[in-house]
């Protein structure tokens, strides 16, 4: 559904650190491992363009993002006249971790030698999230099964059919539909009928609450997790993948993604990928940033001459369909 023209918004953030709208710009649309993340908008001659489902879950927005020596500014469009812009601000933030201390980060670098050598390798990068756990789970679902590229069209389509197009900075972007929207659909076209009836418990799901970003992150790791997995088509992976990649969690152990465990394991001498005992001793130094840390090693380790040639790690052996496991749609953080 496209929407007319509304007055647009501004805000500026200004990070507490080194941050780079370059470096978050090809997290999510980059050629690294990174450009996994399926962000809902394109980043070209230095504007990140996003389009989103606002947290409140009543609307979407677009913002176009631009970086200059005084900070992150952003521009938004698709906000009702009189609609505060902050609530956006703080949910921009939180997509791209400016909500967290970047200088304190830095001082992991300070106490752990190879960290130190991968912050310099990506200066600013910092993790980029989905727009909302809502988000998150929308995905994991679309996913499941499903090849990223195949993922992606039906999202997109979900997006214009269900969902809001919004203009930003002169491109036209969609935004998936709010839970409202999605639970009006008689059907979604496209979608096999258990996907469908995934999404809808996804959309319930979040009007209940249990897809709220402030109690995903503030909560006990392992309670949220049991209660993402009572959603209908959320498993282990995808409630581990809400957590990580949509909350804002910045101080969670990572020790089940892995080409993590193969990075560390290069990068430390272990002689093989870390375990997750490897992970918990080698991460103590990186509090309270160690899920920060996890995806900055992820996100750019191979750009250290030692670990640019760790293999990937093998994929599971194919099996008959009839007793495949779920492909996970993407690797736990970055």
């Amino acid at each position: 559904m496209t929407t007319p023209a509304l007055p647009e918004q501004t805000f500026t953030l200004r990070p507490s650190g080194a941050f780079s709208l370059v470096e978050a710009g090809a997290f999510g649309h980059g050629a690294e491992p990174a450009g996994d993340w399926p962000g809902g908008g394109t980043f070209a001659d230095g504007v990140l363009r996003l389009a989103l489902c606002r947290d409140d879950l009543r609307g979407q927005v677009g913002v176009a993002l631009r970086q200059d020596v005084s900070g992150v500014h952003g521009t938004v469009s698709g906000l009702d006249p009189g609609e505060p812009v902050d609530p956006v601000r703080d949910q921009v933030a939180r997509m791209l971790s400016l909500d967290g201390d970047g200088a304190a980060f830095a001082e992991v670098g300070e106490r752990d030698p190879l960290i130190g050598r991968i912050r310099a390798a990506a200066p600013g990068l910092r993790p980029v999230l989905f727009a909302s756990p809502y988000e998150a789970a929308l995905w994991c679902v679309i996913t499941q099964r499903w090849g990223r590229r195949q993922a992606l069209a039906a999202r997109e389509r979900l997006s214009r059919e269900f969902g809001r197009v919004v203009e930003v900075a002169g491109v036209a972007l969609a935004a998936v539909p709010t839970p409202e929207q999605l639970l009006a659909a008689d059907r979604l076209p496209g979608l096999p009928e258990l996907k469908q009836e995934r999404l809808r418990a996804v959309a319930r799901a979040a009007v209940e609450g249990l897809l709220d970003p402030v109690a995903i992150r503030e909560g006990d790791p392992a309670e949220v997790r049991a209660r993402l997995r009572t959603i209908s088509g959320i498993g282990e992976f995808a409630a581990g993948l809400i957590h990580l990649r949509a909350s804002g969690v910045q101080d969670a152990l990572v020790d089940a993604e892995p080409r993590l465990a193969a990075l560390v394991g290069a990068g430390y001498g272990l002689g093989g990928p870390a375990t997750a005992a490897d992970l918990a001793r080698i991460a103590e130094p990186w509090r309270p940033f160690r899920t920060w840390t996890a995806v900055l090693i992820r996100a750019a380790g191979r750009r250290l001459p030692e670990l640019a040639a760790v293999p990937e790690p093998a994929l599971p052996a194919r099996v008959p369909r009839s007793r495949r496991p779920r492909p996970e749609p993407l690797a736990l953080i970055g």
